[in-house]
């Protein structure tokens, strides 16, 4: 009895984890994300949506909205009518606030917590919670990421998702922090962004696990941005990632245009854990 139950248990442990996460990118939770420069230009027929009718995004799979609320002390002009388009279609709902280092920290912080108040007011919005995201600009220390966290759990109680860009300056500024700063880093969850496999600046970051253990941080990643969307030419071109059990379409489903795309490193039901304890009763 014991040695067949041994091979499994390592069988599970094995097939949960690995360079590209626990699951496949058939079996990954769909998330969108998206800001003021959404949805993009029309690139081949097909469904189309808009900020307040996200129908088509809801029919090809997408479990979460994620839009962006403000960056710096901006706010985004779309959020509101992305946030009320979600909550249209049952959609989980989200916000990521692009933080910047020329502006003070907390001050963001606090822009973002009102700035959602303003919103679910004036909007009417009935959805009891909503995802918090910090989006690093790859300008920023490990302080400007510890001060944020800092103010986003005292004013909601909530520790915040944390986005990083493939950034070799960042990777190279976080990964040298004292280890104390990283250490208080990592107790929010890491949001990865890799749309290819290759990089010419840093050629060894080809997986999830590589970029990962390069910001020598976290063990492990929650979201990863596999889409993104270039503008070549006046035109939206998709940027996605293909490789291993990662190979991705260029299209999110039958959409007529690029969007940007991630999928949950996890079940369905562990991204409803994930979202619920990561979202502010706001």
């Amino acid at each position: 009895m014991l040695r067949p139950l041994l091979i499994l248990s390592l069988s599970l442990l094995t097939s949960c984890a690995g360079p590209f996460g626990k699951v496949t990118y058939e079996q990954s939770p769909k998330v969108i994300n998206v800001s003021s420069y959404d949805p993009k230009i029309k690139s081949r027929s097909g469904s189309s949506y808009s900020p307040l009718n996200q129908a088509a995004l809801r029919a090809n799979g997408s479990q979460g909205m994620i839009a962006r609320i403000g960056k710096g002390m901006v706010n985004d002009t779309k959020c509101a009518d992305f946030l009320v388009g979600a909550e249209k279609q049952g959609t989980r709902l989200g916000v990521y606030y692009f933080v910047k280092p020329t502006s003070s920290i907390t001050a963001q912080a606090d822009h973002l917590v009102r700035r959602l108040r303003e919103i679910k007011k004036s909007r009417g919005l009935k959805t009891e919670k909503v995802l918090l995201v910090g989006d690093i600009d790859t300008r920023c220390t490990a302080s400007h990421i510890i001060t944020f966290i800092d103010r986003v759990e005292k004013l909601t109680g909530v520790t915040p998702v944390i986005y990083l860009e493939n950034s070799k300056e960042l990777i190279a500024r976080l990964s040298s922090s004292p280890k104390a700063q990283r250490q208080q880093i990592a107790r929010a969850p890491y949001w990865l962004a890799l749309y290819s496999d290759y990089n010419k600046d840093q050629p060894h970051i080809k997986t999830p696990e590589d970029l990962t253990k390069a910001y020598k941080i976290w063990d492990t990643w929650a979201m990863w941005q596999y889409g993104g969307v270039l503008w070549e030419k006046g035109k939206s071109r998709s940027k996605n990632y293909s490789r291993g059990k990662w190979k991705t379409p260029t299209y999110f489903g039958t959409l007529d245009r690029p969007t940007e795309r991630n999928g949950f490193n996890g079940s369905k039901k562990e991204l409803e854990k994930f979202w619920d304890k990561h979202s502010w009763k706001w």
